[in-house]
């Protein structure tokens, strides 16, 4: 079916794009602070079972008193999650209180998780994330290398992050 190969072509395209911008942003911005990739459909499930936007914010908030400029990703059902309906870059960005620059859902069909990686890769950044990312190692060596990928969670209702996976 030429037409859906045109749709594939074009959101692809479109993903493209939108890393790109992304990855340019937080580039431009590293003066600003250091570049680092927040997994935001991983993050907003820290705090309980259900899926609330609190533990993003305060991961943000964390990460940028520390010097970081976060770029958050999400994977295309993470509004369905949050409020039972699609949600875009820009949903996310007002609730977040972000520029829509910094925050990137992934298009329906993809999955996040090479997206985040090549960002990550891209801007030279970590991953605050409690995925392994175990099925992209070959493709996403670093994933492996200590450090890279940057634990938290919360105990006793505190947020806690891996504070030396954020040293540089």
């Amino acid at each position: 079916m030429p037409i859906l190969s045109d749709t594939v072509v074009l959101a692809l395209f479109g993903l493209g794009l939108a890393v790109l911008l992304l990855v340019l942003l937080l580039r431009r911005r590293k003066g600003r602070g250091r570049p680092i990739i927040i997994d935001g459909s991983n993050v907003m499930h820290w705090n309980g079972d259900v899926a609330s936007l609190s533990s993003v914010k305060e991961v943000i908030a964390r990460l940028e008193a520390q010097g970081f400029q976060p770029g958050i990703m999400f994977d295309a059902n993470a509004g369905y999650k949050l409020a039972d309906h699609y949600l875009d870059d820009r949903h996310f960005a007002k609730l977040l209180k972000l520029p829509a620059k910094r925050v990137l859902v992934v298009p329906k069909g993809q999955p996040a998780d090479p997206t985040i990686l090549a960002a990550a890769r891209d801007v030279g950044g970590k991953v605050v994330t409690n995925d392994r990312f175990r099925d992209w190692v070959e493709e996403f060596a670093e994933v492996a290398e200590k450090g890279h990928l940057v634990r938290g969670g919360y105990r006793d209702g505190t947020l806690w992050l891996d504070e030396r996976a954020l040293e540089p």
